[in-house]
């Protein structure tokens, strides 16, 4: 059966195909018995409008592309939660482009990026947004910074949570900075006073903000930073294990511990309790994000929620103005908030050299 056209609407509702066009894209006020009587054969012939007709026409395909490094990561999928609702609404639909390495080759990532964002413009996406990757770095390589700067020349291009050194690219971004500084704070006034902070790669320009906002607290509070107590080398639950059992061989541990996620936190946790430690009665722990896992682990997590869900809404709607030229500022900060719940504790009866060297 040969498809139904918008000619063939038309031709039946004996009105012209503009006619039809302004009832379909609502772009112009048609007489409602005009309009019910082509709602009437769209709806009979369950007629669809071609997208690439009508992306030719209207300079537009209505889809985005979004490039992140690793859907795994509970992360990315709450800020897309929040990214797709507002999209959707604003009658977006979009390609998701994953760029995980699966031996966990970072310049194979980068590669899959460069190749993601190829794909995308010749797709002819809309709009472009990048979260992880490159934008993270702290110190991302000139032709990585270039290619996203070409590309944004040519469509729009948000940056979520990153940036790109010496360019002003459009961004949404959470002040991780100040969310550090109000989980060591938290600590803090707790009574602690023997810190560590676990988890994150100083390559990163994420992990550099969190960093920063704990020395920053420590030393404003005029407590020591012990090197001994600084670790790093990922964001996973199994890094999380590893930091913790590393701190568990030292012959002084920390009463607390700042994580650089969530995931560390949780792999910290799970090794605490394996080591027969209590939390937060012998170890108090937080973490970063405030991902689902957060509210489910038992005890529930102390953490820095990011927003993620509304991080997502605000980026689709920044990148809706860009799209549509609308006036939008170029950066938008938004502020963490920290979440206080079962994992933290004024510290307990702490004796680093207490028997089987744990805390009681």
């Amino acid at each position: 059966m040969k498809p139904v056209t918008v000619y063939d609407i038309a031709k039946e509702a004996n009105v012209s195909v503009a006619t039809v066009s302004r009832v379909l894209n609502n772009t112009a006020p048609v007489k409602k018995s005009t309009r019910d009587r082509i709602v009437e054969l769209i709806n009979k012939y369950q007629f669809q409008p071609n997208a690439l007709a009508r992306s030719l026409s209207k300079k537009e395909t209505g889809m985005i592309g979004i490039i992140l490094p690793d859907i795994t990561n509970p992360f990315f999928p709450s800020v897309l939660a929040g990214f797709e609702q507002e999209a959707r609404n604003k009658g977006y639909t979009f390609f998701l482009c994953d760029t995980v390495s699966t031996n966990g080759d970072s310049k194979e990532q980068y590669e899959r990026e460069s190749q993601y964002l190829s794909l995308l413009i010749e797709k002819q996406v809309d709009g472009i947004v990048m979260i992880g990757g490159r934008i993270n770095l702290a110190r991302p390589s000139v032709e990585m910074v270039s290619e996203v700067v070409e590309i944004s020349k040519r469509v729009p291009v948000l940056l979520i949570n990153g940036h790109l050194p010496g360019q002003n690219i459009h961004s949404v971004c959470v002040d991780e900075r100040e969310g550090a500084e109000l989980a060591t704070q938290h600590l803090i006034n707790l009574g602690h006073r023997n810190i560590g902070f676990a988890g994150g790669y100083m390559s990163m320009g994420n992990t550099i903000q969190r960093v920063q906002g704990f020395v920053k607290t420590m030393e404003r509070n005029g407590l020591k930073i012990r090197k001994e107590w600084m670790l790093n080398g990922g964001f996973s639950v199994e890094k999380g294990k590893m930091f913790m059992n590393h701190l568990l061989s030292l012959p002084e541990r920390p009463t607390a511990l700042f994580c650089a996620n969530d995931l560390v936190a949780i792999g910290a946790l799970k090794a605490a309790y394996k080591a027969g430690l209590r939390v937060p009665q012998d170890l108090s722990l937080v973490g970063f994000d405030d991902v689902p896992y957060a509210s489910n682990s038992i005890p529930e997590l102390t953490t820095v929620s990011l927003k993620c869900y509304d991080i997502g809404k605000y980026a689709a709607d920044q990148l809706h103005k860009m799209i549509t030229k609308s006036k939008v500022s170029k950066k938008m900060k938004i502020r963490p908030e920290l979440v206080i719940r079962e994992s933290t504790a004024p510290p307990g009866d702490y004796r680093p050299n207490g028997p089987n060297g744990i805390f009681r």
